[in-house]
């Protein structure tokens, strides 16, 4: 496993040195000569305190020195992530569309149907498009990279970074839409930052590619919603 320093992103054989349980010694970067990952000693709380407030060191520490692309559970790991993401896009749909129109015993069965078919075709059509944007924008605006990249990594990389979408589990308790674009808000400038460390590029690069595929996949749900039965 490729480890890296969260400091200045230098390669790292080992991140720490073990001399017995509980007790162990944080190796020191040899490029910056600072310690080479200091969340190893965080609490999980602190790690996620860190991804919210978007800082690099946080997705550095994640991406390279928590997941390992070569571990067998990697690609558990991706399915995993692929279906969390596309079950909380599933029920921001539903969600939108519940705020939009009362839904109820009264609705009748044709109808029911039908506004579950639509919101298949958002999740399903609007993420094929979204990834198909990105990846298309990756080949465009990243024609090389400071190091040999997957596509596994990079789908990885944007669905665990989009971990906000999670916070639509507080709207079964608090409606409120406008917060859904917040949320929205959120994981944008969350896979920014995650594209940024996961390829070590510029920063405007990355928000040209993520901002893409967003823009393309709101389009395309939009489109889907305003077809009527």
């Amino acid at each position: 496993m490729e480890y890296r320093c969260v400091e200045c992103g230098g390669r790292m054989t080992t991140l720490f040195v073990q001399y017995s349980p509980g007790n162990i010694r944080l190796m020191k970067c040899g490029n910056c000569k600072a310690v080479a990952d200091e969340y190893i000693e965080c609490e999980p709380i602190i790690i996620l305190i860190d991804l919210i407030l978007h800082k690099t060191k946080a997705y550095t520490h994640l991406l390279y020195n928590v997941i390992d692309p070569q571990a067998p559970s990697f690609q558990g790991l991706l399915w995993k992530s692929t279906f969390g993401f596309l079950l909380l896009d599933a029920y921001r749909s539903l969600f939108l569309e519940r705020s939009k129109e009362e839904w109820g015993l009264s609705m009748s069965f044709a109808s029911l149907l039908w506004r579950f078919q639509k919101m298949l075709m958002d999740v399903v059509f609007g993420n094929i498009m979204f990834l198909s944007t990105f990846l298309l924008s990756m080949r465009v605006l990243f024609s090389t990279f400071p190091r040999p990249l997957r596509y596994k990594d990079l789908l990885l990389a944007i669905f665990i970074s989009s971990y906000f979408k999670m916070f639509l589990i507080a709207m079964m308790v608090w409606e409120c839409p406008s917060v859904i674009f917040i949320i929205d808000l959120f994981v944008l400038s969350s896979n920014t930052v995650a594209l940024k460390v996961i390829t070590q590029s510029a920063m405007s690069r990355c928000i040209v590619a993520c901002f893409s595929a967003h823009v393309v996949k709101f389009l395309v749900t939009q489109r889907c919603w305003s077809w009527e039965l």
